[in-house]
Order: C-alpha cells, then sequence, then structure tokens
C-alpha cells in the first residue's frame, strides 16, 4: 500500500510540501535580508550560512516527495515566497529593522522546528522510516539557528543602540 492510499499518509505528504514551500519562504526572507546588512557581519555570515543549509533542506524534502511518487506543489511554493518577499519589505521600512528582523527569524525557526517535530512524527506513524534521518537532520539545523539566533538578541540589540548613539546607519 502507497503511503497516499492512507488519509495520514495523504495529510503527511501535504505536511511534506508545505515544508518545501515554508523553506522557499525563509529563502526569499534571508536572502533579502543579507542583501541590506551593512552593520551586522556576523549575522550576515550565518544567514548566509543557514541559506545554504536551507537549499540542502529543500533538497532532502524533495527527495522524500519523490520517494512518493510526487513533487512539491508549485502554488504553494510561489503564495510562500511572496508572503517571504513581503514580510522582508514590511520590516525593511522600520527604524529598527534589524531587532524586528532578529525576533522573526527566531520565531520563523520556531515554526520550523515545530513543522520539522510533526512531520518526524508522521512519518514514524505512516511507516516512511526511510525519511527520518532527513527530516531530523533538517530539524537539527533549524534547532542550531534558532539557538544561534537566541544568543544573539543581545549583542544585536546593544550594537543597533551603540550604533544609534554614535549617529551611524543601525537599522541594518
Amino acid at each position: 500500500m502507497a503511503i497516499n492510499d492512507t488519509e495520514s499518509g495523504s495529510l503527511y505528504l501535504t505536511g511534506l510540501r508545505n515544508a518545501h514551500a515554508l523553506e522557499g519562504e525563509a529563502l526569499q526572507i534571508m536572502g533579502r535580508q543579507v542583501e541590506r546588512l551593512t552593520s551586522y557581519p556576523e549575522l550576515e555570515a550565518r544567514l548566509r550560512q543557514h541559506i545554504d543549509e536551507t537549499k540542502g533542506q529543500q533538497q532532502r524534502l524533495v527527495k522524500i516527495l519523490e520517494s512518493h511518487g510526487t513533487d512539491s506543489s508549485a502554488i504553494k511554493d510561489a503564495v510562500q515566497a511572496v508572503m517571504g518577499n513581503m514580510a522582508a519589505i514590511g520590516h525593511s521600512m522600520a527604524g529598527d529593522e534589524i531587532l524586528k528582523n532578529s525576533f522573526a527569524n527566531y520565531a520563523f525557526e520556531s515554526f520550523e522546528i515545530a513543522a520539522y517535530k510533526s512531520l518526524i512524527t508522521m512519518a514514524e506513524r505512516v511507516g516512511d522510516h526511510a525519511a527520518i534521518d532527513a527530516l531530523r537532520q533538517n530539524l537539527d539545523e533549524e534547532v542550531a539557528m534558532q539557538e544561534w539566533l537566541e544568543t544573539q538578541i543581545e549583542p544585536t540589540t546593544l550594537r543597533f543602540l551603540s550604533l544609534a548613539d554614535q549617529g551611524q546607519q543601525a537599522k541594518i
């Protein structure tokens, strides 16, 4: 029996497509941020690293989907990409753009962590044991990014305030 022959399996495949689209949104958001960052080189470097990780996450998701004879949803991917661009544009107008981006990035990682935990649970439930290692790798990368972002909230805030006090460009 194919995974998509059950309701649980169908929901799992939908979750995989949603995760693929979510990673596309993350790429859009991070891509816009690194284009603009000028005063926070550590953040720029870590975002660039996570962009590469995110591309790998998408590739792993594509392989899982292909193993079930399906692929990602072009419509979901397009909608999520637009949402990512809109979020990045919205923050770019703020005087404290770097802080808003920091908070949003941390929250976004929390969402992705929850999504991967759910997907792992679904994979176990529907018997897609071959996918679990790839999903765990994606989860581990998201957890590492979130943990790193958490350590950066205070130093980023202090750098933002210091630059602002010096009359320098602080928002990015």
